[in-house]
């Protein structure tokens, strides 16, 4: 009788790390790795030792240090005593305020002209045309020139305001002026403060009701509690919609979360709209949108938008003409066959191609130091680096901003991407 018995393993040997199919792709990777490490060792090294010959160290400190310059754009407060550092974070929430503004302008005029590029109005159709084809083929550069060209030449002086003779006048009830200098429009002031500041009416040579960042603070936090206490009630009305086949009534449910705590909030601060008037040479109060905001902003903007309205397009073309006609056969105007059956399906296919228009935007952002319009790019990576002499450490933080912010809004916009995925059950 006789016994079966595993052959003996083999014993290991160091050739298997390259013959073996096992282990060569492990044996490439650390080989790689190890490379990659000395290649970045050697780049420190290098660095270090050249700094230390042109007298140089490599730290930080210089953002502790007195800035001593101006910036004529601020979110918050901010003087030329105040350190760099402050200087770069207003910089960085001009930035943040350009792109945020563009990316919503952007996404309004690109869906917009994405579906009008299908009208079957002829007229309709090539006004759209004529809008991608001629922002989306010229130079970013030069549209931002452009615009604030025409704003600071064509818009009329704030003396022109001025007297009886007045040759031109503010819009909407007197509350908005658009003059050579920038826009001027209404704030919110705040007589009951948190910010600590003194609130005095907003008449001619007095102190202007105060307006804090904390104010603001609480007000978008409960917006925010808002926002996530109406998304519980449609997920309710979904469960209930599911189990009994009625969905109920929530509108005024969702109206009332909306509106009645930010309501309350500015009630008890004491929410005042403070309106801009023309005071000595020049408009006070309200919120100044300078030349080279709107500049940027626009010229962003219609360029984005331009690209956004051909990956609308294309979204709504890959969607099967059956989904439309199935919709009309159910009675659906085109209006509605276009929100509530196209559009959904199209957003799998929009928004990958969405994410790299949204981050490019971001970056085209640094052109403002075409207009003086004072971002990151301007500050830290500018007027900063030219009075310290910290080139290095300036273009490190700014590079990594640049790439925190471009990881935030990749990894936002893959979120919602998820959301709209197809979903096997």
């Amino acid at each position: 009788m006789s016994t079966l018995t595993d052959p003996p393993s083999a014993s290991f040997r160091l050739s298997q790390l390259i013959y073996d199919t096992r282990y060569r792709s492990i044996t490439i990777q650390v080989v790689a790795f190890v490379l990659i490490l000395a290649g970045v060792a050697w780049l420190i090294n290098n660095t270090v030792e050249n700094l230390e010959a042109l007298g140089k160290d490599f730290n930080f400190g210089f953002l502790s240090n007195a800035a001593g310059y101006d910036i004529n754009q601020m979110l918050i407060e901010y003087d030329n005593q105040m350190t760099h550092g402050r200087a770069a974070l207003v910089g960085i929430l001009n930035t943040l305020l350009v792109a945020f503004l563009g990316c919503i302008t952007a996404t309004i005029l690109g869906v917009i002209a994405g579906v009008l590029r299908l009208s079957k109005n002829w007229v309709v159709n090539k006004l759209m045309a004529v809008y991608v084809e001629g922002f989306r083929n010229v130079p970013l550069l030069l549209w931002i020139i452009l615009i604030f060209a025409i704003m600071t030449e064509s818009m009329p002086r704030p003396n022109d305001f001025r007297g009886e003779d007045a040759t031109s006048s503010m819009i909407l009830a007197d509350s908005v002026a658009v003059t050579n200098r920038g826009i001027w429009i209404p704030r919110i002031g705040f007589s009951n403060s948190i910010s600590g500041q003194e609130a005095v009416a907003p008449t001619d040579g007095a102190t202007p009701l105060a307006s804090g960042a904390l104010d603001w603070v609480l007000i978008l936090g409960v917006l925010g509690l808002s926002i996530l206490a109406i998304r519980f009630v449609r997920r309710r009305a979904d469960r209930i919609q599911e189990a009994t086949g009625i969905r109920p009534t929530t509108w005024y449910q969702q109206l009332a979360l909306l509106f009645v705590p930010v309501g309350i909030v500015l009630f008890a601060l004491g929410a005042t709209v403070v309106q801009p008037y023309l005071r000595g040479f020049n408009f006070t109060e309200g919120i100044h949108l300078r030349n080279s905001l709107i500049a940027l902003w626009f010229a962003l903007s219609l360029y984005t938008g331009a690209f956004i309205a051909e990956i609308v397009r294309a979204g709504i073309l890959a969607i099967s003409k059956g989904q439309s006609e199935a919709a009309f056969a159910l009675g659906l105007q085109p209006s509605r066959t276009m929100n509530l059956v196209i559009l959904p399906q199209a957003m799998r296919v929009i928004i990958p191609p969405l994410i790299s228009q949204y981050l490019n935007l971001t970056k085209n952002s640094s052109l403002a130091i075409a207009v003086g319009y004072m971002d990151v790019r301007a500050t830290l990576g500018g007027i900063t680096i030219n009075q310290t002499g910290r080139e290095l450490e300036g273009m490190l933080l700014l590079g990594g901003f640049y790439l925190l912010l471009s990881l935030a809004i990749s990894g936002a916009m893959n979120l919602y991407n998820r959301s709209t995925q197809l979903k096997e059950r």
